[in-house]
Order: C-alpha cells, then structure tokens, then sequence
C-alpha cells in the first residue's frame, strides 16, 4: 500500500502526459484539419509544378511522378463515390421514415422545396448580373483554349426517362471497343437520380406500411451509422486526395491554361462569396437569427464542404451541425438534409451554370436574349436534381448549355479549373443545404434557439469528434481542452 505522502500516479515524472497534452506539443499543421488541407494544396502545387516541369518519360507516358498524382486523385475520388449509393440510400430512407415522427410533415415538406428554389433563384441571379457585367468570356475569346466534348451530357429528356429506374441500384453498364487493337473495355456506373427515386419509393413505403416494417427501419438506420463512420475514415484522408487531385490538374492543364481561365475563376468565386457572405447572412438576419452563430454553426461542414468538393460526403457533418449547432429537430434535419444534399446546390446548380453559360456564349460570340436568360434561371431553379449529388457541376452545365442552344464543346474549356472551382461550389452548397432547414424551423416555430444561440466550443476537426461519445454530445456543449481559452467566432 502507498504511503499518504505518495504523488498521485498521474504527476509521476515517468508518466505519459495526457492526449490533450500530447496534442498541444505537436505542430499546428499535424493536428488541425484545416492546416492539412492548406498544406495539401500548397505541396499539390508545387509537385504539379515539379512533375509538368519535368515532362513526359521518353516513349511519351506520364513520368512518375505525374501518374502518381494522378492514381492518388483518382483514388480518392474513387473511395468517394463508392460509398455515395449506400449513403444515399440509407439516408434517403432513414430520412423518410424519420417523418413519422413530425408533425406538418407534408407543410415541411412544402415549405423546404420553396426556400429550396427561392435561394437558387437568387443565386443564378447573382450569376447572371455577375458574367453580364464582368464579361469574363471575352478575355478568354482568341486564347489557347481548346473546345472538347463533355464526358456526360445533362438533357431535359434524360433528366426524364432517367427518373425510371433499370433496376433496383440505379446499376448500368457502358463499354467501348478500340478499333486498332479490337480490345473490349467496359465499366459499371450508378445513376445517382434513379437511386434516389428508389430509395423515396422504399422510404414512402416503409412509412405506410408502419409496424411491420420497423424490423428494416432499424436496419437501415443501423447501417446508416455504419456508412457515415466508414466515410469519416474516408474523410479524414482528404488532404492526401486533394494533393493528387490539385498536382494532377496542374499537369494535366498547365498553367498557361488554367491562368487564361483568371478572371472566370475570380467571377465565380466572387459570386459565391456574395451568396455566402450577403445573401444568407441577410437570410438570416430577416428570420431574426444571430449571423454569427449561424456561421460558427455551419462552418465545420463548409470546410469539408470545400475540401472533400462532394456534397453528399459532407452529408454526415451537414446533417450534425444542422440538429446540434443550429437546434434543427432532428426528425425534420433527417428529411431535409439529405434531400438537400442531393438537390440544394446554389454553387454547382444555380451560379456555375449561370456564369459558366454565359462565359461559352461569350467565347463564342454568341449574343444571349432576355428568353436564354430566363431560361438559365429556369433551369436552375428546376432542374436541380439533375446533379445528383457528385456529377452535378458537369451535368448541370450541359444542361444548361443544351436548352439554351449553346455548343456542348464549351464544357471543355473549363476543365483545367473544375477542381478548383469545385471547392467553392461545394462549400456554398453545404452552407445552404443547412441554412434552409433552419429558416424552414425558424418560420414554423420548431427551432431550438437555446442550442441555436449556444457558445460553440468544440474542435471543428478534432480527432474525437467520431468517438461514440462525441456522437451522442451536441457540437455546443463539447468543451475545449483545459487550458485552451474558447475560440473567437465559436470555430477554430
């Protein structure tokens, strides 16, 4: 037995220091996700820099280090979409099913598509009156830009006959034959819109049927958690993935592409700065909500917003801070969350296509009318769902492109800066993916302003933050390290 005067264990010299001791020794950069991601994009472009500096091995082929840039980008992306459809369909269904337990649902329902297509209308106006008076299309006119074909083409009549499912994983099957060798190549892909259909249809039917079905409700909310814990893990690998993602664009464009491309970048991120820093914050302000809160709630899933550049792998950290930052029920965040991640995009659905439109007509000298303008913001405020989650921006551009009447072949110009523009897009799509559940709340009377207005005091990116125990403590109430004085703006 110790002596009275013996030191606690816990003080003795040989004794390992807490983790939240260990963590404070380390640098900056090695402990905040958003230091990594910084640091990523830095070491991206300098490798990208490196690798087209050092150019093709001498038959022609990628050097080293270019393919591997773009095996890391590519697999990432690739870990990514595997795990949009199970994703998608257990939350869709989860989401449904979770309206059981609010009441109005069908006025929620109402009145979440509404702010849906009143906030997109006022980004692609923003868009419009942004590319009209900029004219970012015209500097590029007489460049080296090169036209191409997109990969996918987004048409009013495949959004249709697209909406009927070919079978029950939205599963299709494409190959293509190379004339000089006679080699079959082909690939599986997932029609992101027909799984949505799906999973609605199993979800509506769930819910009717009621008891019985409470066995497979339980098993797709279990297995939601399952997906979401297994996306965190993908998450948490994004710095990695923009690395390659970055440092392949560079070499696959050059800079003197993508620097022809300045002033369309610099258009578009000044229009989703608008819509991000004044459009919802006067949003917000008119609902009788503190800006400041709603940022310091929001921001989490905006950073991974920007980073992982998929609204749906957001999906999880989206749907957290809108029930435990900004006091959204969690019965209707369930429904509008996921809905949103699959058709409230206000960057890739309403001020991409907007700007990026009118850029091609512009790089064209094409004369746009009042009719095409209208129909630009038609599009947007409609045809949403076309993106379907991680295709969006090139689907929805197509779109666009094909109902005005403007060459699909302008897709192509962009492609040297879709990876940086991708960014911004995202970010603005989650911040109004969470922003319309909690003005939806607000007007209907069920928004908890007591957690809304609550101080903000977790990490943002910390470690534990997909411990069990973290999943069941609200964002507001996880509280700093001791020692760590609260972060201004709530956020770190």
């Amino acid at each position: 037995m110790s002596s009275p005067t013996s030191p606690p264990a816990a003080t003795a010299p040989d004794a390992a220091p807490p983790a939240a001791s260990r963590s404070r020794r380390l640098p900056k950069w090695m402990t905040s996700f958003g230091w990594q991601i910084l640091a990523a994009l830095v070491l991206g472009l300098a490798l990208g820099a490196l690798a087209l500096n050092l150019g093709p091995d001498a038959e022609g082929n990628p050097n080293g280090l270019h393919a591997t840039l773009k095996v890391i980008g590519s697999s990432y992306v690739t870990l990514l979409r595997a795990a949009v459809v199970p994703l998608i369909f257990t939350a869709i269904v989860s989401s449904i099913v979770g309206l059981r337990k609010v009441t109005n649902a069908a006025r929620l329902a109402g009145q979440t598509l509404l702010w849906f297509a009143i906030t997109a209308l006022i980004a692609v106006a923003i868009g419009i009156a942004l590319g009209v008076i900029l004219k970012p299309g015209e500097s590029a006119a007489g460049s080296n830009l090169t036209p191409s074909d997109p990969y996918t083409v987004g048409t009013w009549w495949n959004f249709l006959t697209g909406l009927v499912p070919q079978n029950f994983l939205g599963l299709g099957v494409s190959g293509s034959v190379d004339l000089e060798t006679g080699s079959l190549s082909a690939g599986a892909s997932f029609n992101v819109l027909q799984v949505i259909v799906v999973s609605a249809a199993v979800g509506i039917a769930a819910l009717k049927i009621g008891k019985k079905a409470e066995p497979f409700i339980q098993l797709t909310e279990s297995a939601l958690t399952i997906i979401q814990k297994v996306l965190w893990w993908i998450i948490r690998i994004a710095p990695i993935g923009t690395l390659g993602l970055i440092g392949n664009a560079i070499v696959e464009y050059g800079w003197d592409q993508m620097g022809t491309l300045t002033l369309f970048v610099a258009v578009l991120y000044l229009g989703l700065a608008i819509v991000l820093f004044v459009v919802y914050p006067v949003l917000v302000k008119a609902h009788g909500l503190s800006i400041r809160q709603y940022f310091s709630g929001v921001w989490p899933a905006v950073q991974l917003g920007f980073v992982s550049r998929s609204s749906i792998g957001t999906l999880p950290l989206t749907q957290r801070v809108t029930e435990r930052n900004l006091g959204v029920p969690r019965g209707y965040a369930s429904f509008a969350v996921p809905l949103g991640a699959t058709t409230k995009m206000d960057g890739c659905a309403a001020i991409y296509p907007a700007v990026a439109a009118i850029f091609i007509a512009q790089f064209f000298g094409i004369e746009l009318s009042l009719v095409q303008y209208v129909l630009i913001a038609l599009v947007s405020v409609l045809g949403s769902a076309a993106t379907a989650g991680t295709t969006g921006a090139i689907v929805m551009l197509t779109l666009t492109l094909s109902t005005l009447g403007l060459p699909l072949e302008g897709v192509g110009l962009l492609l040297a800066v879709d990876p940086i523009v991708d960014m911004g897009r995202t970010a603005v799509n989650v911040a109004g993916q969470a922003l319309v559940p909690t003005i939806v709340a607000k007007r209907e009377g069920i928004l908890d302003e007591e957690l809304y207005n609550a101080p903000r005091q977790g990490l943002a990116f910390d470690n534990t933050d997909t411990d069990d125990d973290a999943l069941d403590e609200p964002l507001s109430e996880q509280a700093p390290a001791a020692g760590d004085p609260a972060p201004a703006g709530g956020v770190r």
